[in-house]
């Protein structure tokens, strides 16, 4: 994989970060495919205009959110980034704090790269029986 790839992917993850932190939706329109797709760490799937919906109504607040412990595959014209994800936010009122695993790909769309999709499960494990 190239330097510059990883650099790239990098950067663009963390504007990334940075909008879902902000609620900036301008931001994430941008940064995001047309076809862009969600899949959250229960198993929903949210289109573009539904993952921008959640800031533009205030139901998601997001009041940190840290994007580490990355690593980038380059597949030429897809780049997959798998890392882990540590927020602190409210969903509708509720907590909704939580670390996940979560993997981008992105797209080369012309000249740059875009978010095409994220999936995001549960870091932890559930607990053992008793």
């Amino acid at each position: 994989m190239s330097s510059d790839t990883r650099a790239e992917i990098l950067a663009l993850g963390a504007r990334w970060a940075r909008a879902e932190q902000d609620a900036d939706t301008a931001t994430l329109d941008e940064i995001a495919a047309a076809d862009f797709a969600l899949v959250g760490p229960f198993g929903f799937v949210l289109d573009k205009a539904q993952w921008l919906e959640r800031y533009t109504t205030g139901g998601l607040t997001t009041s940190s959110l840290v994007w580490d412990e990355v690593e980038v595959r380059d597949f030429g014209q897809t780049a997959i980034a798998i890392g882990r994800q540590t927020q602190q936010a409210t969903y509708r009122g509720q907590p909704a704090d939580g670390q996940f695993r979560v993997s981008h790909v992105f797209v080369r769309d012309g000249d740059r790269w875009a978010l095409a999709g994220l999936h995001l499960s549960l870091a932890a494990p559930p607990a053992r029986p008793a």
